[in-house]
């Protein structure tokens, strides 16, 4: 469908840089022409709570795992509407804004922006042009504040910002050729996915046998006393975590975005539950230490890494426990760690989670000290083609993503034309509009949900 495309037949020149020509029949006004500022306040606090991401724009709190902030009440949340467009005042120069589709409450730092027309926008097609590229780089020169983490998009500035507005008809057209599209690229990577989490699951065969049988068809076996675990090297030692490690919980140090966002050389990894999220100006740690995720929903949907290897200097926050070995090789343990099914010792439903204690007392086997290298080499022999035919199918994803960025933000400023196109040709089929897995779209959302919950917290204070 893409190479459908192609430029309208005139254009004219916007006189914004940022923006370049757009098409000589669309209309370019001033955000103040559509919408303005409304400041409605809940009386309750009851209404869904909403969040406002760069990912996914405005979507219910309650389809997310946002933990990190909870207030005691929302009363005198700001209260949006359908078709009310959303942003986040501190966060707008990553394009965290995006159009409501319900009634809800937001957090008070927040711009909710009413529009004054009700026929001159579709809600899908201003959600996607206002989170693109041109007007993201719009808002961050727009925004007031000396670094990122105190930017803001003060509502003046905002509505002084030129938006384009094809005719509606156009609009829809655009609409339909958009979700088609994106229809097709999150199934394709809905299946890259599939494909990755097979080769996981045969890397995970690999090592489990390794780490908890050895590399010798004909050792002689033991019974290991642990019910998960079976039969073992009759000359490998039964163990627990706590005789195998140290634990440094105890010089964790979090450190929130707003924190992050005042250092200026970020040169170090900072890790959370299940890898590095940011780069900070210190570290705590110059070691090779072995990292367990401490809660999140990954302790029980295992889509990442649970036993990560870290080394050099780094900071850690305290999402994830930190286990420095007594001896051994740190590949092999991590590698005995990640086999590991954590469900006994998990406590919580709503947010799982895997207590130092509990997380010290697992019972495990570990290979003589002699084997453990040998366990090692034959690891990563046996899962080069795996991890090959992974980091393939992660780049194609990638591009994907890319493509999908680039090609939303040429058809919603006019640079392509999609008018050409017949709607039928447009519409999804059945078999594309199968329930997806919104894995693809949220993967770093998460942490971008809790880093927005922090800003917040400082805004509502300020």
């Amino acid at each position: 469908m893409t190479h459908e495309l192609r430029p309208y037949p005139e254009y004219k020149d916007s006189g914004l840089p940022w923006l370049g020509e757009i098409p000589a029949h669309w209309e370019e006004k001033r955000a103040k022409y559509f919408y303005r500022e409304v400041n409605e306040r809940s009386q309750t606090g009851e209404e869904e709570l909403l969040s406002v991401s760069h990912v996914t724009g405005v979507t219910p709190r309650s389809q997310k795992n946002v933990t990190m902030f909870k207030a005691e009440s929302y009363v005198g949340s700001k209260l949006c509407h359908a078709g009310d467009l959303v942003i986040n005042t501190m966060w707008a120069w990553m394009a965290a804004l995006g159009v409501a589709r319900q009634t809800g409450i937001v957090s008070p730092a927040y711009g909710v922006y009413r529009p004054r027309h009700s026929n001159a926008f579709m809600p899908d097609f201003v959600d996607h042009l206002l989170r693109t590229q041109p007007y993201a780089s719009e808002y961050f020169c727009r925004s007031t504040g000396i670094r990122k983490s105190r930017l803001r998009l003060y509502p003046e500035k905002f509505l002084e910002i030129p938006i384009v507005c094809p005719p509606i008809e156009e609009q829809r057209q655009i609409v339909a050729y958009l979700t088609a599209k994106d229809h097709i690229i999150r199934r394709f990577i809905r299946n890259r996915r599939l494909v990755i989490e097979l080769l996981n699951e045969q890397k995970r065969a690999i090592t489990s046998r390794a780490v908890t049988r050895g590399i010798d068809a004909a050792v002689r076996v033991k019974a290991s006393g642990i019910n998960w675990l079976g039969d073992v090297p009759e000359h490998w030692e039964v163990t627990r975590i706590k005789n195998e490690f140290h634990c440094l919980n105890h010089r964790r140090v979090p450190l929130n975005s707003v924190e992050r966002g005042t250092m200026t050389k970020h040169e170090y990894d900072y890790y959370g539950a299940s890898g590095v999220i940011d780069k900070v100006d210190d570290y705590l740690f110059d070691d090779d230490l072995l990292l367990i995720a401490e809660d999140g929903a990954n302790l029980v949907l295992r889509n990442l890494p649970l036993a990560i290897i870290a080394r050099g200097k780094f900071w850690v926050n305290n999402h994830a426990h930190i286990l420095k070995p007594k001896r051994g090789n740190i590949e092999y343990l991590a590698g005995f760690l990640e086999t590991l099914n954590y469900r006994p010792w998990i406590t919580g439903a709503a947010q799982p989670k895997l207590t130092q204690d509990r997380l010290m007392s697992i019972s495990i086997c570990v290979a003589s000290p002699e084997e453990q290298g040998d366990i090692v080499a034959h690891i990563d022999e046996a899962t080069a083609p795996l991890r090959t035919a992974i980091v393939r199918a992660e780049r194609e994803i990638g591009l994907l993503r890319e493509h999908r960025t680039r090609l939303t933000a040429d058809v919603v400023t006019g640079k392509v034309d999609v008018r050409h196109l017949a709607l039928e040709a447009l519409t999804p089929s059945p078999e594309d509009l199968e329930p997806l897995d919104n894995g693809e779209v949220l993967d770093d959302e998460l942490q971008e949900d809790e880093d927005l919950e922090a800003v917040e917290e400082v805004a509502d204070a300020d």
